[in-house]
């Protein structure tokens, strides 16, 4: 069974390369493009991984990174934070807020990969 990766940016370009690079890897990729219909797409679809900017608008990746890992059903669920925020206290932020990585952009899409494959 494929891998269901929930890419959420506000940058249709990043969540189309990103769409690109994951779905050429097997996964099956879904997309949003803000917080609030990140967590609508959230309790849909149950992905096995959430991607997330961080800076975007209505609800940010930090708050919805808090939501998914207070829910039982997702706490378990690997959230990567992709982010433009690249100072010490943005990455610290993001780990205290549960996510399981905090990569910064510009970013390789194949080390987004290796890393989607090791968590």
């Amino acid at each position: 069974m494929n891998k269901r990766i929930l890419v959420v940016d506000d940058e249709m370009y990043i969540v189309n390369i990103l769409d690109f690079t994951l779905a050429g890897e097997g996964w099956e990729v879904i997309s949003a493009n803000n917080g609030e219909d990140a967590l609508r797409t959230l309790l849909k679809f149950e992905p096995d991984l959430v991607i997330l900017d961080v800076m975007m608008p209505r609800i940010d990746g930090i708050e919805v990174c808090r939501a998914i890992k207070a829910r039982v059903e997702s706490s378990n669920t690997p959230v990567i934070l992709l982010s433009a925020k690249d100072r010490d206290k943005d990455r610290e932020e993001g780990l205290a807020a549960g996510a399981d990585l905090y990569l910064t952009k510009p970013f390789s899409p194949g080390r987004l990969v290796e890393e989607i494959r090791n968590l």
